[in-house]
C-alpha cells in the first residue's frame, strides 16, 4: 500500500513540474501596434506595387520572388494578417539588437519603431539619428517626435501618406503602457 502512495506521489509530482517555455525576445508587437500598419499597409489581395514601385501583398509583405508565389492565393485577410506577424518578427529582432538594453520601452513605443522599421528596413533604422539618440540615453518621447516625421520621403518625395503614419506612429509611442518590452 506504502509503494503505491509513493508511486501515485512520485508520478504526480513529476508531471506537476513543468519548466515554463522562455518568453520570446523581443515579444510580438501588441495589437494596436498590429492595427496601426495594418491601416497604413492596407489589404492588397494580389500583388501590386507599391508607391515606389516594390511588389507587395496582403498587409506590406514585399513579394521575394515573380509573382510573390511564396504566398497561397486567394489571399484572405486573415492570412494575410498571419503573414503580417511572420514578416515582422526579423523587423523586431533588428530592432530589439540595435537599441542598447540600457533603454526602456514599453510595447507602444517599440511597438511604433517597429512600426517604422518595417516601413523603412533595418539598414535605415539602425544607421539613423533616432537609433543614435535614444541609445545615448536621451528622452525617448522627445527622440521619437522629433524623428519619425524627418521619416516622410518615398522616392525622393514627400509622400502624404508617410506624413500621416508618421504622426500615428508618435501618437502610439506616446501612448502609456505598463508593459515593458525593452530590454526583454
Amino acid at each position: 500500500m506504502m509503494r503505491a502512495f509513493y508511486t501515485l506521489l512520485f508520478t504526480a509530482i513529476s508531471f506537476t513540474v513543468v519548466e515554463a517555455a522562455p518568453a520570446a525576445c523581443p515579444p510580438g508587437v501588441n495589437s494596436a501596434t498590429l492595427s496601426l500598419i495594418k491601416e497604413f499597409e492596407g489589404f492588397v489581395p494580389k500583388p501590386a506595387p507599391d508607391p515606389i514601385g516594390l511588389p507587395t501583398v496582403g498587409y506590406g509583405h514585399l513579394c521575394k520572388t515573380k509573382g510573390c508565389s511564396e504566398v497561397k492565393f486567394p489571399l484572405t485577410k486573415a492570412t494575410a494578417s498571419t503573414l503580417l506577424v511572420k514578416d515582422l518578427k526579423q523587423f523586431e529582432s533588428c530592432l530589439n539588437r540595435a537599441i542598447k538594453s540600457s533603454v526602456k520601452l514599453n510595447a507602444n513605443q517599440f511597438g511604433a519603431l517597429a512600426s517604422w522599421t518595417f516601413n523603412e528596413g533595418c539598414g535605415n533604422m539602425q544607421s539613423s539619428t533616432l537609433i543614435k539618440r535614444l541609445n545615448a540615453g536621451q528622452n525617448p518621447n522627445t527622440v521619437a517626435a522629433e524623428e519619425l516625421p524627418k521619416w516622410k520621403l518615398a522616392g525622393g518625395h514627400t509622400l502624404p501618406g508617410l506624413v500621416r503614419r508618421r504622426a500615428a506612429e508618435v501618437k502610439l509611442f506616446k501612448t502609456p503602457s505598463s508593459t515593458i518590452v525593452h530590454p526583454c
